[in-house]
């Protein structure tokens, strides 16, 4: 029997889907299936509105708030002239006399700092740091059109704007700057600090390396043929757009759940799409035309030069993103550390407060932010 042009492109894509496997809930990783979203970003966060509760083990606690904190929304201007809008979080009892260390903390890619970032902030403000997670340009509330847009160099921008904003903040110490990238943002923030010395100490968390996760799926699962495929489909549409089609999204976390999805579409809905991690201002879907912006993107790449500024990665035992951690200690000069945190998989690093190795994260920054 004849296959029409439709169903072979599907089958095509189902064949691609498997060869991603545990990859394909990762915001991009489905973008390399062939995968495309035609729903609008706002249809997409209306279809998430009755949520169910989501797993809460381990202490999970994303929208966890502190009395020994305050915060302040705040914004500032990147290079680009774009707003980004960050929340800065300060000790009750900071001496705001003194100057002290501060650190830049960025949310998991397709997410906004309302997941992740701000309970990493909380938690190391309350430890005396001065902290601000941001919102990365397009998404959240910070500036950016169209919405959802891949760019990992602005993204990395966002990073140093951050740092402009902290230095002019009387309380902090210019020369005690440190970041964390949480998944996505672990790649980011390499590529900020590569060329942005006054980033001090660099710590990521179940880093992804974007660039590399779209390029070759999760344990190379994708090949040159199938990369190109990708390619042509957002040049295809590229062209639709221009002339007045209607934007397409891709990859990020599924909607819904079915038979067929797999332990990450899993763990990424059980984060995003339940009470326990969603946020209205973000789908996690960027848009088809942009995300192979990611395949030019390796900011692995002179990763050593960071050296003599110290490095701390932090991975979970089983997580599925593990591959990145460990290549990018791997390339890492001295000094650098690697924490493999038992039984951990890569979302429960995002929020379990009872995995993640916060007094780990708090020596780190305490010794080389002297």
């Amino acid at each position: 029997m004849e296959t029409t042009e439709p169903a072979q492109r599907t089958l095509k894509r189902r064949r691609l889907i498997k060869l991603a496997g545990a990859g394909a809930a990762l915001v991009g990783v489905l973008a390399t299936t062939g995968y495309t979203a035609t729903t609008s970003s706002a249809s997409v966060a209306n279809s998430t509105r009755n949520l169910a509760a989501g797993d809460t083990s381990n202490g999970a606690d994303n929208f966890y708030k502190s009395d020994r904190v305050t915060v302040q929304k705040v914004s500032f201007k990147n290079q680009y002239q774009m707003n980004v809008v960050g929340n800065l979080f300060v000790p009750k009892d900071l001496n705001r006399s003194a100057k002290n260390p501060a650190m830049v903390v960025g949310h998991p890619m397709g997410a906004v700092k309302e997941q992740s970032a701000n309970l990493y902030a909380t938690k190391m403000a309350e430890q005396g740091f001065v902290t601000l997670s941001l919102d990365l340009s397009f998404w959240g509330e910070s500036e950016g059109q169209p919405r959802n847009a891949v760019s990992p160099d602005i993204y990395a921008e966002d990073f140093s704007a951050a740092v402009d904003f902290l230095r002019t903040k009387k309380f902090v110490d210019r020369e005690r700057i440190g970041a964390i990238g949480i998944c996505g943002s672990g790649s980011f923030v390499i590529s900020a600090a590569k060329i942005d010395p006054r980033i001090k100490a660099i710590a990521t968390v179940s880093m992804y390396d974007m660039g590399a996760v779209n390029r070759n799926g999760l344990k190379h699962s994708v090949t040159p043929e199938q990369r190109k495929n990708i390619i042509e489909e957002a040049a295809r549409q590229r062209d639709a757009e221009f002339a007045g089609g209607a934007t397409k999204y891709t990859g990020g976390t599924p909607e819904k759940l079915d038979e067929n999805s797999t332990k990450i579409d899993r763990e990424f809905y059980d984060f995003y799409r339940t009470s326990r991690g969603h946020s209205p201002n973000t789908t996690t879907h960027p848009t088809l035309t942009s995300n192979p912006k990611f395949m030019n993107f390796y900011p692995f790449e002179d990763i050593e030069t960071i050296s003599p500024r110290p490095m701390l990665f932090i991975t979970g035992e089983n997580a599925h993103s593990r591959e990145f951690t460990e290549e990018a200690y791997r390339l890492a000069g001295e000094p650098k550390e690697r924490v493999v945190v038992p039984g951990a998989g890569h979302v429960d690093l995002y929020d379990r407060v009872n995995l993640i190795p916060f007094d780990k994260l708090t020596t780190f920054f305490q010794s080389n932010l002297k």
